[in-house]
């Protein structure tokens, strides 16, 4: 008899442990998942961004994009608020006139900081784009110089060297690549320089009458002038 009551003991303790480990793992887990808070009246964020601002690093591009429709999404629901009733006032209407048009300036000066801001970008852009087409370009004219002496001597007459130089060159004009190399026009400081001067005859102006280095320009930018005899009147 002693022995059973033991062993009835021993069961009556491990049934109670199986239920209390049965009830902690079945213990209710009770999530707010409220987006105000109740207590301070505050948005709440969702877990991994409650930092607002790491967000808006993340996404800056996309809320500059958005920034002017939001603007403007905003400034259409603005609305001066008309006097409702006589007892209202004229000096309560005329406060809620003063503060909705505060408001709409704010939005208009913000929008137009906006537009300002995306013009200085892209014009900065274009600039950026410009200043590396002119550096690649810059460092090809000794190339293009040797091209042309190789022609001037007859190297590059014919066969496949003539065609790849003659590519290479055409590829430099798609770049806005513009050769100064013309001969019997009027003498340009802006895109000739002059080396040697002789007397001339049958002109009026200052001529150039041999070019000794081609030059170049992109555009409206000299990259180089050209080196030049000029001719001048006797």
């Amino acid at each position: 008899m002693p022995h059973h009551g033991n062993e009835e003991e021993h069961n009556t303790s491990t049934d109670h442990d199986r239920a209390g480990q049965k009830g902690d793992s079945h213990e209710p887990v009770i999530r707010d998942n409220r987006k105000v808070d109740p207590v301070t009246g505050q948005a709440r964020h969702p877990e991994g961004g409650s930092s607002s601002h790491g967000a808006g690093s993340a996404s800056g591009t996309d809320s500059d994009g958005d920034a002017l429709a939001q603007a403007e999404e905003i400034l259409n629901g603005v609305e001066v608020p008309a006097e409702e009733s006589v007892a209202q006032g004229s000096a309560g209407t005329g406060s809620a006139n003063a503060e909705a048009a505060e408001l709409r300036n704010d939005l208009l000066r913000l929008q137009a900081e906006y537009v300002n801001y995306r013009k200085r970008v892209e014009r900065d852009r274009a600039v950026a784009g410009e200043m590396a087409v002119i550096g690649v370009l810059n460092s090809l004219l000794p190339v293009l110089d040797d091209v042309d002496a190789a022609r001037q001597h007859g190297d590059l007459a014919d066969g496949p060297f003539a065609a790849i130089a003659t590519k290479l060159e055409n590829a430099l004009k798609t770049y806005g690549l513009v050769r100064i190399d013309e001969t019997g026009v009027e003498f340009d400081p802006t895109i000739h320089e002059a080396l040697i001067q002789q007397p001339g005859e049958d002109i009026e102006v200052d001529t150039v009458s041999q070019v000794l280095r081609s030059g170049y320009k992109s555009g409206e930018r000299v990259l180089r002038a050209a080196q030049v005899i000029v001719a001048v009147p006797a």
